[in-house]
């Protein structure tokens, strides 16, 4: 099993979407000793901002870079993603990422029935941190819906969040809101692929 972690954070060690996902990535390993782990930290080495440069691959090393990020993608069974909410959506560097591996004729294609998915198959399990609280389809929460409606446009359908909110109440509430989080990781058992 290859798995790809990936830890969009710019909290560093105070990073509850980073504690998360080292938690999930722990398990994985516990329950599959032979799976090898790639690791990438968006904050600590990030992808530009999508360019011309970006898109049309004028840039060679920038191309090589992107085709480097593609493959780790294209290669990985699993995706384990730290995901906190900043200012109501996901961070531009989880975005930056997003757009290296949505990529036309790889990971998606046009069809005269509408768009397909090519990147199906992978198993997804996304780390979210919020400060606050929102009701499941809330008007104010775009980043876990822009993560399930992007991934399903890749073709990936095996997608679950875990969830800790209500991080920037108290002290005490953050610690609640962890435990909950871990409490609530699938059984590593369920992302075997």
């Amino acid at each position: 099993m290859k798995v790809l972690h990936i830890d969009s954070s710019i909290q560093g060690s105070a990073s509850a979407t980073r504690d998360l996902t080292q938690e999930i990535v722990a398990r994985l390993r516990t329950a599959h000793p032979d799976a090898h782990v790639t690791y990438r930290d968006l904050a600590a080495n990030h992808l530009p901002h999508l360019s011309q440069a970006s898109l049309t691959g004028s840039d060679q090393l920038e191309a090589a870079r992107n085709a480097a990020v593609l493959e780790e993608f294209l290669a990985a069974d699993v995706l384990v993603i730290g995901a906190p909410l900043y200012n109501f959506s996901i961070p531009s560097q989880l975005k930056a990422w997003i757009d290296r591996v949505s990529v036309a004729g790889r990971t998606f294609r046009y069809t005269e029935r509408g768009p397909e998915g090519l990147a199906g198959g992978k198993q997804v399990i996304v780390a979210v941190g919020r400060g606050g609280v929102y009701e499941a389809g809330s008007a104010a929460e775009f980043g876990e819906s822009y993560l399930k409606f992007v991934l399903g446009f890749l073709g990936i359908r095996d997608v679950s969040f875990v969830r800790a909110e209500g991080l920037a109440f108290s002290a005490g509430h953050r610690e609640a809101a962890l435990s909950a989080a871990r409490a609530a990781i699938p059984v590593p058992a369920a992302l075997a692929a």
